[in-house]
């Protein structure tokens, strides 16, 4: 899959354009959210991780291992992250303003969504990367995801 070897190159470009944009228009920001970034982040972690996705926009999960076992994938910029439900497995990746991503979360989707915050407006419960670093430390290697390729 050669086009997964584009993606930081692209990412890069993109961030090239936002910074361009908000030279040119001072105190709006152009930051790349919502469906982009999960949209990078679910090819990647098929990629990464072997995992079979599901069309856009099915409910509670995102994609499913060889086994079976069921993933939902989070990305984001920024500091946190939301859940809708309690996915079977979560894996959240920050997506970098270089093109690379980070796991920050692999394990048990029980785990982040013990430690979520309050149901918001949106349906969402919160939950930081912080947090979910945190939590990271007490999943063990069994209960992680392999990464096939990075």
């Amino acid at each position: 899959m050669e086009e997964i070897s584009q993606i930081p190159e692209i990412i890069r470009q993109l961030y090239e354009i936002v910074a361009k944009l908000e030279a040119y228009f001072p105190g709006r920001r152009f930051t790349p959210d919502g469906h982009l970034v999960g949209s990078i982040g679910e090819v990647i972690a098929a990629y990464r991780y072997g995992l079979e996705l599901f069309p856009a926009s099915v409910k509670a999960h995102d994609a499913k291992t060889k086994e079976g076992r069921l993933v939902q994938i989070k990305a984001t910029q920024r500091t946190s992250v939301g859940l809708r439900s309690q996915p079977e497995h979560l894996l959240v990746l920050r997506i970098l303003r270089n093109g690379e991503s980070v796991e920050v979360y692999n394990g048990p989707g029980e785990l982040a969504w013990e430690n979520a915050g309050t149901r918001q407006k949106n349906g969402q419960r919160p939950i930081s990367l912080a947090k979910l670093k945190e939590l990271m430390k007490r999943v063990p290697n069994e209960n992680r995801l392999p990464q096939q390729a990075s």
